[in-house]
């Protein structure tokens, strides 16, 4: 009601849409609507407001990217469904070692890794459990070694009084009127305070080891996400409205361009991440970071619990190895369908006339094959009894419909339609061409400047608000500021996106750094003060991406002809 004397005042339809986005804004960041009921507003009130026929608004909710994102999901569904990804995180634990900063480096490599594929909520549910396990042998056979050199000390101790009493005794012969002290108080007062005092000192390192590794495992999950265009929504977001403001655009981003990009980025920022949280849990021993000499009995042990856990899943399944080889398939068929350097599979096959095939063609084909291939291999002797008693004569396949079901966040593709649909609102009411001349005097700033104060301005919003909701209402302005200032459109967008998905310093920003919260003893001020530097180094090396190899890649130097969109 607050906000209705805009389109009162006003009614024109730049105001009628701005009001439609002021509204969706203020339920995104406020959640007091569930964010895929709030994304559906534009089917009511464009329509109502004169502004799009229902039937256009409709039609924004299913893009293609939508298919790219479903087909995606298929893919991590059955990753998780046969426990593929507890294998690989394991196999990488059990070849970096259980050194402190090492174990610290292997969980940030896995979770990076996985999260690139499935979930980063999931990635972070999966490893923190493994991390805690693994953590607390380390401080139960630390907690036992101290009690075990306890005894070696009082041993030893008892062994030095008894030579000092037998020294006492003689002198006493020499000289009767001198009295000495009681060395065996002494030496018993001595293992016991030296033992508390050692007891304590492991405790406080494995208090400041847990934080350590459950921050370094959400973080690098939410890191990792910004590394392919399927590993977080924002991406897809951005890629979604690039097709739809700049149509010409010719597949500027693909799963290929943009690994091209976002790949590098996250390593860097994962390596000055572990050098971060390195530094403040840790510090820096590198004997014992880097397991310089011997090891111990501790790190066998807790090796041995990462071995004990990877021994459970047992060798590897038909089922296992058929998903890992349809990942695979999905991965090279991406990465080849159109790299840009040579003409790809699908410029030769299919899209001699036009971008017929597109990766979100390719994620559905892969996806349709979990649905035809058995979960075990073919058997004349039948595979058991049904529930009914009867013979079950066909395996399984990798999935089914109902798992998927079960596991599909179908409130996302809602989300990434309200996006297209007020993207698509604002062109058609003018409100782009409005706010792009309203932003025209920015054309006086350096354009690393722009890009850089828009990164952080998206950094800090998106901490208060999810990811999605941020690049949904951000993208659309930054499109049209950049068409008004004649600057390249992916010179602001594509820093603001990866940008979005560096939400560190709250538990709330992000459902991994919530779960994150729940483990590892932290407090809000832990997460504050370990993601503050983390955001600082998240835009550095994004801006330094952009303005590097980004920008050889995407030709950032020109205003390119398909951003020449005429806008009413």
């Amino acid at each position: 009601m607050l906000l209705l004397p805009l389109p009162l005042i006003s009614p024109t339809s730049v105001a009628r849409c701005g009001y439609t986005i002021l509204l969706m804004a203020l339920y995104w960041c406020t959640e007091c609507l569930p964010l895929a009921v709030t994304a559906m507003l534009p089917v009511v009130l464009f329509p109502m407001m004169g502004i799009m026929q229902a039937q256009q608004v409709s039609i924004e909710y299913l893009k293609d990217t939508n298919m790219l994102f479903i087909g995606g999901l298929v893919v991590a569904i059955a990753v998780e469904q046969w426990n593929l990804h507890k294998r690989i995180a394991l196999r990488v634990l059990l070849l970096v070692g259980v050194r402190p900063a090492l174990l610290m480096m292997g969980f940030m490599m896995v979770s990076s890794f996985l999260s690139m594929w499935i979930s980063n909520t999931a990635t972070t549910a999966m490893m923190l459990p493994i991390a805690q396990a693994v953590l607390q042998q380390l401080k139960a056979t630390q907690t036992r070694q101290i009690h075990t050199d306890s005894t070696d000390l009082r041993d030893r101790d008892h062994s030095a009084l008894e030579m000092k009493t037998s020294q006492r005794e003689v002198k006493q012969d020499k000289d009767q009127g001198t009295t000495q002290g009681d060395p065996e108080h002494d030496l018993n007062s001595g293992p016991q305070e030296q033992q508390e005092s050692m007891r304590q000192e492991v405790d406080s390192n494995f208090e400041r080891l847990s934080k350590g590794i459950s921050l370094s495992v959400c973080y690098s999950a939410s890191i990792g996400g910004t590394a392919t265009l399927t590993g977080t929504t924002p991406n897809l977001i951005l890629k979604g409205q690039v097709d739809k403001l700049f149509p010409e655009n010719k597949d500027i981003i693909n799963f290929a361009s943009w690994f091209g990009f976002a790949f590098p980025n996250m390593i860097l920022m994962l390596l000055l991440s572990w050098l971060w949280l390195q530094f403040m849990f840790l510090g820096f021993n590198f004997r014992q970071t880097f397991g310089c000499g011997s090891s111990n009995s501790r790190d066998h042990e807790a090796y041995a619990v990462i071995k004990e856990e990877y021994r459970k899943l047992g060798n590897m399944k038909f089922a296992e190895g058929a998903v890992l080889g349809a990942f695979i398939l999905l991965v090279l068929l991406w990465f080849t369908r159109d790299p840009g350097f040579i003409d790809g599979w699908a410029s030769v096959l299919f899209n001699k006339k036009g971008p017929f095939v597109s990766d979100g063609t390719v994620a559905i084909f892969v996806s349709l094959l979990f649905f035809l291939i058995p979960s075990r291999l073919p058997s004349c002797k039948g595979y058991g009894h049904d529930d009914t008693g009867a013979r079950v004569t066909a395996p399984a396949t990798l999935l089914t419909w109902q798992v998927v079901q079960e596991h599909m966040p179908w409130n996302i593709v809602l989300l990434l339609g309200g996006g297209y649909a007020l993207a698509t609102g604002s062109e058609v009411s003018g409100l782009s061409t409005w706010l792009g001349n309203s932003l025209a005097p920015l054309k006086k700033i350096p354009a690393f400047a722009i890009s850089l104060l828009l990164s952080l301005l998206v950094a800090t919003f998106t901490e208060c608000s999810s990811n999605v909701a941020t690049t949904t209402l951000f993208l659309p302005v930054l499109a049209s500021m950049a068409i008004s200032i004649k600057l390249h459109p992916l010179y602001v967008m594509l820093p603001c996106t990866i940008a979005a998905s560096l939400a560190f310093m709250l538990p709330v920003a992000t459902p991994p750094n919530a779960i994150a919260f729940s483990y590892g003893n932290l407090r809000v001020m832990d997460m504050v003060k370990a993601g503050f530097m983390l955001n600082i180094i998240g835009i550095l090396t994004i801006n330094l991406g952009i303005n590097t190899w980004g920008y050889v890649m995407f030709d950032m130097d020109t205003f390119p002809t398909w951003a020449n969109v005429s806008q009413p």
